[in-house]
């Protein structure tokens, strides 16, 4: 079985930092991108930010400039820091691993999620 476990969630003043982390386990052949996505109440879950296992990144408009998404290769772990935090960001986060497992094909995976609460 694959596992991805968050952490880092929390409550934070407008302007504030947060990091949230997101480790994947299990029977891992291999991990192609790794990412955050979000969703708030009332709305769809949109993408924050993906990550290549080369480095490569894309982030949402929204985002850019205050979030920061990198990756340890070797722990198959993701994090997000986050930086100068809006109302806004408030949502629920949700890590994202596309992978292969050894007996079995590409898939997407994902995590519990994470509650971030950005106070005004």
């Amino acid at each position: 079985q694959v596992q991805l476990v968050e952490s880092g969630g929390g409550l934070v003043q407008a302007g504030g930092s947060l990091r949230l982390s997101c480790a994947a386990s299990g029977s891992i052949f291999s991990i192609n991108t790794m990412g955050w996505y979000r969703q708030a109440p009332g709305k769809q879950r949109e993408l924050v930010a993906v990550i290549t296992s080369g480095g490569s990144t894309n982030y949402a408009d929204s985002v850019k400039g205050r979030l920061t998404i990198s990756r340890d290769n070797a722990k198959n772990t993701v994090h997000l820091q986050m930086n100068s935090l809006k109302p806004e960001d408030t949502a629920v986060y949700y890590c994202n691993a596309n992978l292969k497992r050894y007996f079995g094909g590409w898939s997407d995976y994902w995590g519990q999620g994470t509650q971030v609460t950005v106070s005004s």
